[in-house]
């Protein structure tokens, strides 16, 4: 973490999870925003992905497959953010709650097509097809890229990290502690029921 001293790293932008995640690790590493580091805005992972490999950044959080790309790559991989944080909450779909009530046909029909969709994934018969669309889709990526971007439906543990991270980096800074508060399970549980 040291050769980071001096550097730039990018974020998608200062308000944002992923963001806080990375202010946090390197935080636990002994390295202080403005301190030790500069960030610059460089948008989505892939964006932040191309920015890294054009070395316009010392380095970034990355997502599955991306990481599996940059160490093929020959970059060094230096904390995976589950490690240093336990579960974290990345990838979500969300609404406002009053437009979810309005449109809850659609909201629980999405929700079972993407449970449906996830459960296909992890059918073990489905992998080798799974893996060639993935490839399809993500030309630059490779079979063991496609290994990492499995992954899991809500955690609230996950959730109860994010919503420490924004307390802690978000601005205006306020206390965000109850899980239950962001989550209504009504939906998912209509979606489950067949």
């Amino acid at each position: 973490f040291g050769d980071l001293r001096g550097k730039t790293l990018s974020v998608d932008a200062l308000t944002t999870g992923y963001a806080f995640v990375l202010l946090e690790i390197l935080e636990r590493n002994g390295l202080l925003k403005d301190r030790d580091y500069a960030t610059a805005a460089a948008g989505g992972v892939l964006q932040r992905f191309q920015a890294l490999m054009e070395k316009k950044h010392a380095g970034t959080l990355l997502l599955s497959p991306f990481e599996v790309q940059a160490e093929a790559r020959g970059f060094n991989r230096l904390a995976n953010a589950t490690d240093v944080l336990g579960r974290y909450q990345g990838l979500v779909g969300g609404a406002r709650k009053a437009w979810a009530e309005r449109n809850r046909d659609a909201v629980i029909g999405y929700i079972r097509a993407f449970s449906d969709a996830v459960d296909w994934l992890y059918d073990s018969r489905n992998k080798e097809e799974a893996i060639a669309i993935f490839l399809k889709n993500l030309s630059s990526a490779n079979a063991q890229a496609a290994q990492t971007a499995y992954g899991v439906l809500l955690s609230m543990e996950g959730v109860k990290t994010v919503l420490a991270l924004r307390s802690k980096y978000g601005k205006p800074q306020k206390s965000l502690t109850d899980p239950e508060k962001y989550y209504d399970p009504s939906f998912y549980e209509a979606a489950m029921r067949r």
